[in-house]
């Protein structure tokens, strides 16, 4: 290990700040000295607003919630054909809420709800035609969190079959395209609710996270991706499974609507946090490890913008080591991806008993098949890898030993060509692919620790790259703070991709 100082902070902090934001126009007196004061809150080229602005607005009279709605369901209907990111509209519903009476502290502000989350009385799919026409009669943890906040969903946002895979292209709603460039894609499992965002349709959505489909879709549309500690927001962790590596959040603009959504959905099993509203003067000590876990090839692009926020949050004033991780990387791989597949063989039982047809390609797709099948010849191995993924919580914090911060790449290159990853290509090849691109992310899902993808760079032809912070179990505060700095130092709201109101 050594010091990180060796690199010259004067190109990292030049690179990274030189998105500051200019003067806030255009909003009323108190947003303005929030967006000012947190210099990320405001687009001041169109005057997009984040959530909280937006609530703000509402509540003070300035417009109503069925006008923000009505305008969030034009643009969803004008640029959607586009990004095709909504697997189940429900604009009606949306119109009929945002013309009662909503309180809450987000109450009025448009968004979209994953296809992984139950939604009462709305078409819930996973993703799969094994699903489809599925309607739930009760809300999700999460979607009933977010309504008692006041919320407002228009919809179902896209997610590839049962979340399963890194890019949004399943059979049954088509291929999830990202706003920044329409051949690339938008990530996953939260590309719908990533690409909706980006596109400015909504300020934010909800996301959810088993393996990085929160900090991936976030790095792949520029977006801040926040995955909180297990059990903390939206839901306990269930006791029916071995290992809950799941997380419910959001995919958001600004740091602040994160922080609102967390503390709107807090659980309760911690010490409730509450609004996290700014940053803290504390200096971290980070440990900056950007080789992926898994031997694959960083692409110099990621390389690039790794090393400059690394000098960046030097400049900052914390201190910044190089690291080795001391993982059992090709345990911990072995073992995660067994346990991922047993999840694609339930899901496929689940898929045949909703549809009453037996398990094959007409109801779910080639590679869920495939790790059904992988599953299948490697049963009787799945109880020692779930007792040793069990005990990777110890593991992963032996590596904070005299950390307190875990920078690394959110994803191992730019956002990749629609196709690269395709459900219903050579399975096994496919899915190889995917696990190069997300070599960082899985560790945090198994130890059940909060991450976050803050979209820090861009690559040379003009795709976002985020960057991943991870701390320790319990610690989503330090995280939310140093968020806030970053945002405040080199924010990124002004960076808006092709395809945006």
């Amino acid at each position: 290990m050594e010091q990180f100082s060796r690199r010259t902070l004067l190109a990292g902090g030049a690179a990274l700040g030189a998105a500051a934001c200019s003067p806030v126009r255009g909003l009323n007196d108190a947003d303005r000295a929030a967006a000012e004061r947190a210099g990320a809150l405001a687009d001041t080229s169109s005057g997009f607003v984040d959530g909280v602005a937006m609530a703000a607005r509402i509540r003070s009279g300035e417009m109503s919630a069925l006008e923000v709605v009505e305008a969030a369901i034009l643009n969803a209907e004008r640029l959607n054909p586009q990004i095709n990111a909504i697997a189940t509209e429900t604009f009606d519903r949306a119109r009929q809420r945002a013309a009662s009476a909503l309180s809450g502290p987000l109450a009025g502000v448009p968004t979209f709800i994953k296809d992984l989350e139950a939604t009462a009385g709305v078409q819930t799919m996973y993703g799969s035609r094994g699903f489809a026409g599925f309607v739930p009669q009760s809300d999700g943890p999460v979607s009933a969190a977010w309504k008692a906040g006041g919320t407002v969903s228009l919809g179902k946002s896209t997610t590839p079959e049962m979340g399963l895979t890194a890019s949004t292209e399943p059979v049954v709603t088509g291929i999830t395209r990202n706003p920044w460039n329409l051949n690339r894609i938008p990530g996953g499992s939260s590309g719908g609710a990533a690409a909706l965002t980006a596109a400015r349709i909504v300020p934010f959505a909800h996301a959810s996270d088993g393996g990085g489909s929160i900090r991936i879709p976030a790095s792949c549309c520029g977006l801040f991706g926040l995955k909180p500690t297990r059990s903390r927001v939206g839901q306990l962790a269930r006791n029916d499974r071995p290992i809950d590596i799941s997380i419910h959040h959001a995919v958001t603009w600004t740091v602040r609507d994160s922080a609102a959504l967390f503390a709107m959905a807090e659980t309760g099993a911690f010490d409730r946090l509450g609004v996290i509203s700014g940053p803290s003067t504390e200096r971290l000590r980070i440990a900056y490890a950007p080789q992926p876990m898994n031997g694959t090839e960083l692409h110099p692009d990621v390389q690039r913008v790794a090393d400059e926020t690394a000098t960046f949050c030097e400049s900052l004033g914390h201190e910044v080591i190089e690291a080795d991780l001391a993982f059992d990387t090709r345990r911990f791989t072995d073992a995660f991806t067994l346990f991922w597949a047993a999840g694609a063989a339930d899901f496929a039982q689940a898929a045949s008993r909703m549809s009453g047809q037996d398990i094959g390609p007409d109801i779910v797709e080639p590679l869920t098949l495939w790790l059904a099948a992988y599953f299948q010849a490697r049963r009787d191995e799945l109880p020692a890898a779930v007792g040793y993924l069990q005990a990777f919580e110890d593991e992963y914090a032996a590596a904070f030993d005299g950390f307190d911060v875990l920078l690394q790449p959110t994803v191992t290159r730019p956002p990749v060509e629609v196709g690269a990853f395709d459900p219903t290509g050579d399975a096994e090849e496919v899915f190889a692919s995917v696990s190069d691109f997300v070599g960082y992310t899985p560790p945090m899902n198994v130890s059940g620790a909060p991450s976050m993808s803050v979209p820090l760079g861009m690559s040379d032809d003009g795709l976002p790259i985020g960057m991943m912070f991870s701390g320790l179990p319990g610690e989503d505060e330090r995280l939310i703070r140093l968020a806030y700095e970053l945002e405040e130092a080199a924010p990124w709201i002004n960076r808006v991709p092709a395809v945006s109101i």
